[in-house]
């Protein structure tokens, strides 16, 4: 089984990712990491630099090319819902699982949030960013985890496992 976390940024993608990972005995691919290797640059550069389409695109090109092997973990970027084809891809090859965390825990998780690489967070806001995105990620869902505020990383590796096996019942 290969496994797609989406979510916004500070949804916890990452952490739940590899300790989902490490738990399974799966492997653990992170998108980001994919993209500044690529790049050679951080996100943030690259959006300063080249703009959010620049970013998009080497989103799109790095999962694209990704030679997928059964029993892994994919944690995406949270921009990664702004490419279709990207999209398609990881729902033909994995089960995606969306981690829905409420706004007011994004906010506050996102301290950082200038030096991310936040594709589309100059001309809007994070609250409108946020509405634009939850509704992309819940249609390209298999799976919709509602993840509060003070959830454990344990406490959602558990739940997603608990989901996935109630998906292949």
């Amino acid at each position: 089984m290969i496994i797609t976390l989406i979510g916004m940024p500070g949804a916890g993608k990452s952490s739940v990712g590899k300790r989902l990972a490490r738990l399974m005995g799966y492997g653990f691919i992170d998108t980001d990491d994919l993209i500044i290797n690529a790049a050679g640059a951080p996100l943030q550069d690259i959006v300063d630099e080249q703009g959010d389409m620049a970013l998009i695109g080497v989103e799109e090109r790095s999962i694209l090319g990704l030679q997928l092997k059964d029993n892994s973990v994919i944690a995406t970027g949270g921009s990664v819902v702004y490419s279709e084809r990207s999209m398609q891809f990881l729902k033909a090859s994995s089960v995606v699982v969306y981690l829905d965390v409420p706004f007011e825990a994004i906010a506050r998780r996102l301290s950082n949030i200038d030096t991310r690489g936040v594709v589309g967070l100059k001309g809007k806001g994070l609250r409108e960013l946020y509405q634009e995105r939850t509704g992309l990620y819940a249609a390209y869902a298999d799976v919709t985890l509602k993840v509060g505020a003070r959830d454990k990383v344990q406490d959602v590796v558990t739940r997603i496992r608990e989901k996935l096996q109630d998906k292949r019942s």
